[in-house]
């Protein structure tokens, strides 16, 4: 019997990515296992976001190279998020590297019966000077309405085990994925932007929640928010990346929006929707980011008490063009700076 282990870093796109190619796979006769030395197929799904996660790979590499001494015929495949830089370098140690290829016609395998992430586009036209998406994912591209929510009904109809959080209070959960879920719409019916098709799926006859990754600040629309509020499925959680309270640092990054107007986005969110969960991501350390810069940030935590944050050191990705600037900003002073926040979300959770 084939065997195949898939192994994934990185964002719920790639874990939603890893789902399809596991069908893939079984299709052509592999059963899954969690041992790479039982394995036949290594599937490796990578991200380049941080050089962390590069380096995670990298890890891998040194124990299939083990595994392959003891079983020479193992088939290793490296696909997800990579950068051409990390391709040259990997094409000695892969047999076959995957493009970043949709895959989106093929029925997901849930690995978790509880929920299940259905991706509604791939890829950004946005130009965020730190992020590698646009390089290794491609320029937006929008998935038919009508197939979202034919997968959708799919994984109710099939059924999902209740699980009990702090989001879902024990309804099941439909996670809708894209780099920018707000820049959505239909390829087949242009009037079906992302506000729309939330109402379509909340309509879908069921117990589940519905909640989503990511939007951007910048198109956050006010028809966007009155859609959540009156879905009763949306699961009363929202992930809004901020990036940085510096309206300097915003700027380099290319974000497209003022620390001010963040602020109304998410006084307006609040007051439609009293008991929404909000959480952040943010990089420190962006190049040039003086300390006076960084107390905006601080400051912005303070006031927002987010529920949580998703905190990153900035980490030089080539290709970028926030690469062309210094890297500036020394390790120990990125971790300070991340512990500062983290200190801060401690204070929030206790008020919250």
């Amino acid at each position: 019997m084939l065997k195949y282990q898939i192994i994934t870093f990185g964002c719920q796109m790639n874990k939603a990515d890893s789902e399809r190619i596991a069908t893939t796979l079984e299709k052509k006769g592999y059963k899954p296992t969690k041992d790479s030395n039982k394995a036949n197929l290594v599937l490796i799904n990578m991200c380049s976001v941080r050089q962390s996660a590069v380096d995670r790979v990298y890890g891998k590499i040194n124990n299939l190279k083990k595994i392959k001494v003891k079983n020479p015929k193992l088939k290793t495949i490296l696909t997800g998020c990579i950068l051409k830089k990390d391709k040259r370098k990997f094409e000695k140690f892969f047999d076959e590297i995957w493009s970043n290829k949709n895959h989106f016609k093929e029925k997901a395998k849930c690995q978790n019966k509880s929920l299940a992430f259905v991706p509604i586009s791939n890829g950004c036209n946005n130009a965020c000077t730190y992020c590698v998406v646009p390089y290794t994912r491609g320029a937006l591209n929008c998935r038919s309405h009508k197939e979202i929510l034919k997968e959708a009904k799919s994984f109710i109809k099939k059924g999902l085990n209740p699980i009990r959080n702090a989001i879902s209070n024990g309804a099941r959960e439909i996670w809708l994925l894209g780099q920018n879920v707000n820049d959505y719409h239909s390829p087949t019916n242009k009037t079906i932007n992302f506000a729309r098709l939330l109402d379509l799926i909340n309509d879908i006859p069921g117990n589940f929640r519905i909640l989503f990754t990511s939007p951007h600040p910048k198109n956050f629309s006010d028809e966007l928010i009155e859609s959540l509020d009156r879905c009763q499925k949306f699961g009363n959680y929202l992930n809004i990346p901020v990036q940085s309270g510096n309206d300097q640092i915003l700027k380099k990054m290319n974000r497209n929006y003022t620390a001010k107007e963040y602020r109304k986005l998410i006084e307006k969110i609040k007051k439609k929707i009293p008991k929404i969960k909000l959480s952040t991501d943010i990089i420190v350390g962006f190049p040039g980011e003086t300390k006076k810069q960084f107390q905006d940030t601080v400051k912005l935590f303070k006031e927002i008490k987010f529920n949580w944050a998703y905190i990153s050191k900035y980490s030089p990705r080539p290709g970028t063009a926030a690469f062309k600037l210094k890297d500036d900003i020394s390790l120990s002073e990125k971790k300070k700076r991340e512990t500062i926040l983290r200190e801060i979300l401690k204070k929030a959770w206790k008020i919250n």
